[in-house]
């Protein structure tokens, strides 16, 4: 490889073979949810299907008509005083044939018979595709003859090996060479394009409209031409072709573009970069192009990953039935909720790939994501990310910061609240967890303001457990700097103390979670060592938090809190929203709260969403259950689910107008002697009585999925699903098969 030359990428995505034929593929604009990548629009309502006796019925009847037509035309029963004309149907082929030629004696003989015979053939495809017409034999071939393919195919080997003197296999077998011309001429013409022709044709006589101009190659990059970077469109459409530009590195250098547009002061350095790195340029921080491995189907181009297939099923509407099922950033941003049981899916058929896709968009420069998980819990390999926080382990290279980067106390208090006691919230007394903050902005204000830092654990639980060397201490270095209003917060917190109902008892009882040996080197606050905050998702970082989950149960779950509200903060309060930013809970079991529900209503203006997986809807407080689901975009119910789990998932659902068909039948009394006859003679022969059919059709109001359905009827590897995203578009309950 010559000096220079970007190193190929280690993986090629699974959705193309090369990225100049991937980047040709249509990508059609359509619902919300909908696998764009080659995708075609079904009708929006069921074909009324004519049933198969009908079908057969009349396809054989008009088979008989034609056959009855071309019977009389051979054996001139149409002919003389019926049309007053000798011959009248073979006039056109006498016109093209000398005079006389049809004796055997003249020399144009030959020429006559050839004539004759394809004049018949016309004659007779032109009734062949007229009665075809008439019984809709397309319908059937569609329908039967497709799959019988190989048995007509085989059928001509059979009849040779037929004794010739059987004269109704001879005319069946000339019948049948008829239409499979007839077939072939058919598919060949599609396959030809023959109607482009004709349209093509009709367009230069000016019987048509102009079609639109083709459109243009994306793999030449026209929109860097029309710029007048042509050099810089080369070099990257001399990489596609030559297999070096990856998809992450298309997606990558698009997004550059687009910050072109935005301050076209950069336009001279992006036509540098792009001419000294070529398909490497604008490239991430990590300096990776991409994911050492990849498990989903991804699309870059329109950011999408495919997790499943839309089941041809009743309850699905039929335009999107057998259609792909993708998520992507303006789905995730209106936050996302998984609810099932252990084993049916979430983290392997839903975590993974929308961490792995979101990954691939971070390497793009299009996307933060972190991700949270147990330890050992199979959501993305180390590989994947650009650092790993395994919280109480010795192995970590990065600590996480308590207070989520926040300068102001009140504002760090209210993050370490929200951690603390934000999933008991709703049983303290006030209703909420201010108090909560109150208590330990009133110690973590005084401490900062004569350290510097915020109190590391160890330092918070002697403080809000009110142990009297450290109070003395902190108030003893208030007075030495002079701090007269942060003494008077400390002088609140002890007053408070005092009261039977302190929330500050209950805090250290909770603070004590995180103070223990394995934790020892975590949780700094003293500036010391690599400390990693949420406020770095301004960044395309790609971050993984591991819990501590076995062993250390509750303070995994009061580190998931605080993961949850550092990013909620952050991600509001970024000046830079063109990144979309992603948290993923692969278990957010104790981690939805009051403050949390009401702040993920909030980040879909903010370009940022929340993943929530859970195991049951008893994960969360009852009363944040329902305004949990209604504050969520996306929905997901998976299989196994409890019934009453699915009952919450139908009422968010809501109902639909469908229309019932109600069959009554009732039996046939007659007075009339034969009458009566023939219906002792139906019921000896059948067993049943005579009766009349009444059909009753109207529309009634119905749930989408009810709790039984959800409970019962959703198979293994299944899920039902519904999306918004967030200019407001909506997708119904859809089933869907997350194994293909």
């Amino acid at each position: 490889m010559p000096p220079g030359t970007p190193a190929r990428p280690g993986h090629a995505p699974a959705t193309r073979p090369k990225v100049a034929e991937w980047l040709r593929v249509p990508r059609p604009a359509a619902a919300p949810g909908i696998w764009r990548l080659g995708h075609r629009d079904r009708p929006e309502e069921e074909p009324d299907l004519v049933p198969a006796r009908q079908l057969f019925g009349g396809a054989f009847v008009a088979y008989l008509c034609g056959w009855l037509l071309w019977s009389l035309l051979w054996n001139r029963y149409l002919e003389g005083w019926w049309f007053f004309v000798d011959n009248w149907w073979l006039l056109p082929m006498l016109w093209l044939v000398p005079d006389n030629s049809w004796l055997p004696e003249h020399p144009d003989f030959e020429l006559y018979v050839l004539v004759s015979y394809v004049y018949y053939g016309l004659v007779l495809g032109l009734l062949a595709i007229g009665f075809g017409r008439v019984g809709n034999w397309q319908e059937v071939w569609q329908r039967y003859g497709v799959p019988l393919w190989p048995l007509f195919v085989f059928l001509p080997g059979v009849w040779r090996e037929m004794p010739r003197t059987v004269t109704y296999l001879t005319w069946f077998s000339n019948l049948y060479y008829v239409l499979l011309a007839a077939t072939v001429v058919a598919v060949v013409g599609r396959a030809g394009t023959w109607p482009a022709v004709r349209r093509r044709r009709a367009r230069a006589a000016g019987q048509v409209a102009d079609a639109p101009p083709p459109p243009q190659d994306p793999a030449e990059w026209p929109e860097l031409r029309s710029a007048g970077l042509a050099e810089a469109a080369d070099r990257l459409a001399e990489a596609a072709r030559a297999g070096t530009l990856g998809d992450v590195d298309y997606a990558r250098i698009r997004r550059a573009w687009q910050g072109v547009h935005a301050r076209p002061e950069r336009l001279a350095a992006f036509a540098e970069t792009v001419r000294r790195h070529g398909p490497a340029a604008c490239a991430h921080p990590s300096g990776l192009r991409d994911l050492p491995v990849r498990t989903a189907t991804h699309d870059l181009a329109t950011g999408q990953v495919k997790i499943g297939t839309v089941v041809d099923d009743a309850r699905n509407p039929y335009a999107r039935r057998t259609t792909g099922v993708a998520l992507e950033p303006a789905l995730l941003g209106t936050s996302l909720l998984a609810v099932g049981p252990s084993g049916s899916g979430k983290s392997v058929r839903l975590v993974r790939p929308v961490v792995e896709s979101l990954c691939l968009l971070a390497l793009a420069n299009r996307a933060a994501v972190v991700a949270v998980a147990a330890h050992g819990a199979a959501v993305a390999t180390d590989g994947d990310f650009d650092l790993v926080v395994s919280v109480g382990r010795p192995e970590s290279t990065h600590d996480l910061d308590l207070y989520g980067g926040a300068e102001d106390p009140d504002e760090a208090a209210r993050i370490l609240a929200e951690a603390l006691v934000g999933d008991l919230a709703a049983g303290l007394p006030g209703g909420d967890s201010r108090r909560a903050a109150t208590a330990l902005a009133q110690l973590i204000g005084p401490y900062r303001s004569v350290h510097g830092h915020f109190p590391a654990v160890a330092e918070l639980r002697e403080l809000l457990g009110g142990a009297p060397a450290a109070l003395a201490a902190l108030r003893t270095a208030l007075e030495q700097a002079g701090e007269a209003s942060q003494l008077r917060e400390l002088d609140a917190r002890e007053r408070q103390s005092a009261r039977g109902d302190d929330i500050g008892v209950l805090l250290a009882e909770r603070i004590a979670f995180l103070d223990r040996p394995a934790f020892a080197s975590f949780f700094r606050s003293d500036g010391e060592g690599r400390t990693f905050s949420l406020r770095a998702i301004e960044h395309p970082l790609r971050v993984r938090v591991d819990l501590p989950e076995r062993g250390h149960a509750e303070a995994s779950r009061i580190i998931a809190r605080l993961v949850l509200a550092q990013f909620t903060e952050a991600a509001l309060t970024r000046s830079d929203r063109s990144l979309f930013a992603c948290l993923v809970l692969d278990d957010a079991t104790s981690t939805v709260t009051a403050d949390s529900v009401r702040a993920l209503q909030r980040l879909r203006s903010a370009n940022a969403g929340v993943v929530l997986s859970l195991r049951t809807l008893e994960d969360v407080p009852e009363p944040l259950r329902g305004p949990l689901l209604g504050a969520v975009g996306c929905r997901m119910a998976f299989s196994g689910l409890a019934p009453w789990d699915g009952g919450r998932f139908a009422e968010t659902w809501g109902t639909e107008w469908v229309q019932t068909r109600d069959v009554t039948n009732r039996q046939i009394i007659s007075d009339e002697p034969l009458t009566k006859a023939l219906h002792m003679m139906r019921r000896l022969v059948t067993g049943k009585a005579a009766t009349a059919e009444a059909v009753t059709v109207r529309e009634v109001e119905r749930a989408r999925w009810s709790a039984s359905d959800l409970a019962h009827s959703v198979p293994a590897g299944h899920a039902v699903l519904s999306l918004t995203s967030v200019r407001g578009e909506h997708a119904p309950p859809l089933l869907v098969d997350l194994r293909t």
